[in-house]
């Protein structure tokens, strides 16, 4: 069992959280929830050992394994694949490196009778007992297999980590967890960067070969997934719910409700007794009724009502141009790098008004044929954007077009028309940004926040074929589900590449499957795609066995 005891966080004269205690068992799989900046990822950290709390400890049994997966990758790109994996072994190789080198020196030392050899001697004798206590592992067997197991073909195992996709280097980074066989494993928005295939992947792992896991992540549908237990972190504290995600947000909602009913009450008793104290305090018969009323409010504890978003906004997109019948017609489109061959031959139909996912794993050309769609690329085969179509792009690097010298509430404030420029303020802090933040430079945003901004300015354009490359890698819950309903309820075309399967649940419509250089169509939503796809994966592993 590895316990958290009375942990707090203090910086700059503020408390993070405090006394936060729970325990962490054997099979459990819990969701680390709370709204940006709550201290999640703080909190994740200092269970991890990778940072220290203010006060309070966490603590684990010493021959605990824990595993840790950042949001950002540590992969060495100056590494293999092999070698990047190699490294979940580093202690055991490392203490057998030390051991050889000590026999070396007894090999070829002649002071037998000397203080430093018996010393050499007895350090010997103490690694191995270690070293040989250890279980007996072929380890590059294991590496192979877990690579393998990964998607990896054997030809990738000596190319350098750069060479991948950011996807492609998380699944490194879990091949290394995986073969430490963790007593806990802790991960940070291990999605962000992987496509659908890898994520089931993950949950599969997750589910049926880890002991215990801590994640933090924004997609609903894999939190629901691999979860049975939800611990909150707000307003400095923590509630630790023995349930999933979907179930704990309504018991969320019951306890800010009891939480509400109790504050209201509460604040009808202060009014009521400092009518009370104002009423008789010059009265003699009832000085010491006023008194016990003022000593009794000074010591009142005031019920907290734990903090809840409730800016909600409608957001629309403004009106545009009605397109052609067939917004993308692609006949026989093929496209290579050199001796690369992406895809060949795609026929492709996209109708106005449709909505549809663009899937596959990462590297199978989504993005390309976008960037054919943008006319960005040259390529083989005819493809039209189709009459009076009117494209708004979002792309993985959208953030980087933005102009660093403008304030954030600049940056929308010179774009937004029409009713929405009544709202600007409201728009931005559905997106996170208040206050303060509104007047921040472009330029000293984080990453994340930039992606925001870069959402919001394409949220007023007025377009009727929307593509959109990744858009919800940087967004929390509550800000996906306001994208996601002004989506909905856009009238345009709207290409979507994604692996957020519960965000495109509902959204798209069709589906296209690049693979094997080819695009397949589907004609059914993302669940059904994702039943059908279950079955695909078997017949992939039947045809590599």
């Amino acid at each position: 069992m590895i316990s958290v005891d009375n942990v707090a966080v203090e910086f700059s004269g503020r408390t993070l959280f405090s006394d936060v205690v729970f325990n962490i068992n054997e099979n459990d799989r819990i969701a680390l929830m709370g709204k940006n900046g709550a201290g999640k990822s703080t909190l994740l950290k200092i269970v991890a050992g990778v940072d220290k709390p203010t006060r309070g400890k966490s603590s684990a049994p010493g021959d605990a394994v824990i595993a840790y997966l950042p949001q950002h990758l540590l992969t060495d790109d100056t590494t293999t694949v092999f070698e990047e994996t190699a490294k979940a072994f580093s202690s055991v190789l490392n203490l057998k490196s030390e051991m050889d080198a000590l026999n070396h020196q007894l090999e070829t030392r002649t002071d037998y009778d000397s203080e430093e050899y018996m010393t050499i001697i007895e350090k010997v004798t103490e690694l191995g007992e270690k070293f040989y206590s250890i279980e007996e592992v072929n380890y590059d067997a294991e590496i192979e297999k877990t690579l393998q197991g990964l998607g990896f073909l054997r030809e990738d195992f000596n190319r350098l980590t750069s060479e991948f996709s950011g996807g492609w280097r998380m699944r490194i980074e879990l091949a290394k967890i995986l073969l430490q066989k963790p007593d806990l494993i802790l991960l940070d928005e291990p999605t962000n960067h992987m496509d659908i295939e890898s994520i089931q992947w993950l949950e599969d792992f997750l589910i049926n070969s880890s002991k215990a896991v801590i994640v933090i992540s924004h997609d609903r549908a894999f939190v629901d997934n691999i979860t049975n237990r939800t611990i909150e972190v707000t307003m400095g504290k923590i509630y630790d719910y023995k349930v999933n995600y979907t179930h704990y947000l309504q018991l969320r909602k019951e306890r800010l409700e009891q939480q509400q009913k109790q504050f209201n009450d509460q604040q009808k008793m202060i009014a009521d007794t400092q009518e009370f104290i104002e009423r008789f305090k010059g009265t003699y018969s009832k000085t010491l009724q006023v008194q016990s009323r003022v000593k009794m409010l000074e010591k009142l504890e005031i019920v907290e009502v734990d903090e809840i978003d409730t800016s909600a906004i409608n957001i629309k997109f403004p009106p545009a141009p009605r397109s052609g019948n067939y917004p993308v017609i692609a006949d026989q489109v093929s496209k290579s790098y050199g001796d690369h061959l992406v895809f060949k031959d795609v026929n492709m139909t996209i109708e106005r008004g449709q909505k549809v996912a663009f899937v596959g794993k990462n590297g199978e050309g989504k993005s390309t044929m976008v960037k054919a769609i943008m006319g960005e690329i040259e390529f083989e085969g005819d493809l039209k954007v189709g009459h009076n179509g009117h494209i708004g792009y979002f792309a993985q690097n959208q953030a980087s077009l933005l102009d660093g010298d403008l304030s954030v509430f600049e940056t929308v404030d010179n774009i937004a028309v029409g009713d929405i420029r009544t709202k600007v303020k409201d728009l931005l802090g559905a997106f996170l940004f208040r206050g303060d933040d509104l007047n921040k430079k472009v330029k000293m945003l984080s990453g994340g926040e930039k992606t925001r901004l870069a959402m919001i300015k394409l949220l007023l354009e007025p377009v009727n074929l929307l593509i959109l490359d990744e858009p919800t890698n940087h967004l929390d819950l509550r800000t996906k589900d306001i994208l996601k309903d002004a989506l909905k309820a856009f009238e345009g075309t709207i290409i979507l590449i994604s692996h957020d399967r519960d965000f495109l649940d509902g959204l798209a419509t069709k589906v296209f499957e690049f693979g094997n250089k080819r695009v397949k169509e589907h004609f059914e939503d993302i669940n059904g795609f994702l039943r059908n796809k279950k079955m695909d994966n078997l017949k992939e592993i039947e045809r590599k066995a």
